[in-house]
């Protein structure tokens, strides 16, 4: 079973992030130099929300131009954390029921970094890859494991 630790591990846990009084536009420009879907909206240490690619495209689509807003303004509050122990099933299960593409993880009541769908699909086939070829192994008489 992989787990979020194990993602993090190989990601590393950096996260990128906006502070709520930012422009739309200011995020945007964030997320293009990193080459991200979305960054987290925080006061300090405190997460505030998230505002991701799909948050622009649905308000801009509702509200028109939205770049010289502050970001609080067209960010999600409501969050679902993941903890770092957790499986990638478990992960992908709430992203699957919530309709969401990431994910904040916490340890301890603090941010730990940030994993996306993305990363969980990663994490999956590279677990079936390593189980497909151990199965090779075992039935070639290669022995069993890695």
């Amino acid at each position: 079973m992989i787990t979020v630790r194990q993602i993090l591990k190989n990601k590393g846990n950096q996260v990128h992030s906006v502070t709520p009084s930012m422009t739309v536009q200011e995020a945007l420009k964030v997320m293009s130099d990193k080459e991200i879907g979305a960054v987290l909206v925080m006061e300090g240490e405190k997460i505030k929300g998230i505002f991701s690619e799909r948050d622009y495209a649905r308000r801009t689509t509702l509200e028109g131009c939205v770049d010289l807003y502050p970001v609080d303004k067209l960010m999600t509050r409501t969050l679902i954390y993941a903890g770092m122990d957790q499986s990638v099933e478990e992960c992908m299960g709430m992203m699957t029921d919530k309709h969401i593409r990431h994910l904040p993880v916490v340890e301890n009541g603090k941010l730990a970094g940030l994993i996306s769908i993305g990363d969980i699909v990663k994490a999956l086939i590279t677990d079936q890859e390593g189980k497909i070829k151990d199965m090779e192994d075992y039935i070639e008489g290669r022995g069993y494991g890695r």
